[in-house]
């Protein structure tokens, strides 16, 4: 306990005593214990808040990492859709033919 011992609280009594007086010892004491009290359950408190802060940002940052992995899967499968499509694109157009040009100078075609 703060490293005081049996002895020193003996002492710190007995000073206390004499300086306060009998009267007002035990309404000192007890405004003491209830201020110590006070202080404990504050401390839970602040002890509590901080570890559900913790672990609110822990459950954020999981759910940005599976949102990333899942934007990065949805990626991967978008440009496999693509390389699909460009190679049947490729396998239904013979090789050494380009496509039709309807006569466009910026390279797109028309639109039906």
């Amino acid at each position: 306990m703060f490293g005081i011992g049996m002895p020193e609280l003996i002492v710190i009594l007995v000073i206390a005593l004499i300086v306060i007086g009998p009267q007002k010892l035990p309404d000192i004491a007890r405004s003491l214990g209830k201020g110590l009290a006070e202080f404990k359950r504050a401390s839970d408190d602040f002890q509590r808040n901080m570890a559900e802060e913790v672990r609110n940002l822990d459950e954020k940052e999981q759910a940005g990492k599976e949102a990333q992995a899942e934007e990065s899967e949805d990626k991967r499968d978008l440009a496999a859709e693509v390389k699909a499509f460009e190679d049947e694109a490729s396998e239904t157009t013979p090789a050494g033919t380009e496509a039709p040009d309807d006569g466009r100078e910026d390279g797109r075609t028309k639109s039906a």
